[in-house]
């Protein structure tokens, strides 16, 4: 993997996601793959599992650029916008682990909020 080919896999998935379309999540993620919502949370267990969590029709603009790539191994930073009647916005990490057709076998998510601590025990 480059910087190329992970940005060509990050704009497939936001098309994906823009579409509102789980259908196509067979091309972005393979069979078995582990999906983190969260870094402590139980990971999503296969494809399956990311289609049922993983539709929002809400609308959204998004920014991403690569970080790091190493081997299969990269980390995107990405900032999500939404719009509707209740504006949202955060920054996140993904550490992506691709499988040697393309498609992640790991994905692992580190978003934060504004307004929202940083740490547990900023209370």
């Amino acid at each position: 993997m480059d910087r190329a080919d992970v940005m060509g896999w990050v704009a497939a998935y936001e098309r994906a996601w823009r579409e509102d379309d789980p259908g196509s999540l067979g091309t972005l993620f393979t069979q078995d793959v582990r999906y983190l919502r969260s870094p402590y949370e139980p990971a999503l267990a296969g494809l399956d599992a990311v289609r049922d969590f993983w539709s929002d029709p809400t609308p959204f603009t998004m920014d991403a650029e690569v970080v790091a790539v190493e081997g299969r191994d990269a980390v995107v930073r990405a900032e999500v916008r939404y719009g509707g009647d209740e504006p949202q916005e955060y920054r996140d990490l993904w550490v992506l682990r691709f499988a040697g057709d393309g498609r992640v076998e790991h994905f692992e998510e580190w978003a934060y909020w504004p307004g929202k601590s940083f740490s547990a025990s900023a209370g």
